[in-house]
């Protein structure tokens, strides 16, 4: 079993019955927050590692953010709506996609047109799918809420 293996597993269990009544209480909106909050505190580690050149508090903080996102893919699989493999899987694709000159060997002449080439990538990926857009500027806002919510609740 190797260490992400070790993860899922670690959440199937602290949902599980005999599990942790918390962790099997949480779902996709009640960890909003702490899924902000970790991301805010993984820019504290890399501002950390920038600093003062010591990585513990990045590698603590990314372990963090992984197991928000182990979380939410065991609760989405629960609810059959998809799994951490296609959680990887559709990342997988898409960083493939989206790099042609690495993953396909295509040549551009400039990193103008390798961006243009990226833009026009994402602007298919998203065609059909341009209503997700008007989410986007509600969801900031609701991140920026968030985040004040839990700089008071660390005391700043």
């Amino acid at each position: 079993m190797n260490e992400l293996e070790r993860l899922q597993s670690i959440v199937k269990k602290l949902r599980s019955p005999d599990g942790c009544p918390w962790d099997r209480a949480q779902t996709h909106t009640s960890l909003k927050a702490p899924c902000v909050e970790e991301a805010a505190e993984v820019v504290c580690g890399i501002n950390i590692l920038e600093e003062t050149g010591n990585a513990d508090n990045l590698k603590e903080e990314l372990g963090d953010l992984l197991f928000q996102v182990v979380m939410h893919a065991a609760i989405a699989e629960e609810e059959g709506l998809f799994t951490f493999e296609d959680v990887a899987r559709t990342i997988g694709d898409k960083m493939e996609r989206r790099h042609p000159h690495v993953f396909a060997g295509v040549d551009f002449a400039s990193d103008e047109e390798r961006h243009a080439a990226w833009k026009e990538i994402k602007k298919k990926e998203k065609e059909g799918k341009e209503w997700q857009e008007a989410y986007l500027a509600k969801a900031f806002d609701e991140s920026k809420e968030l985040i004040e919510v839990a700089k008071k609740r660390k005391g700043f």
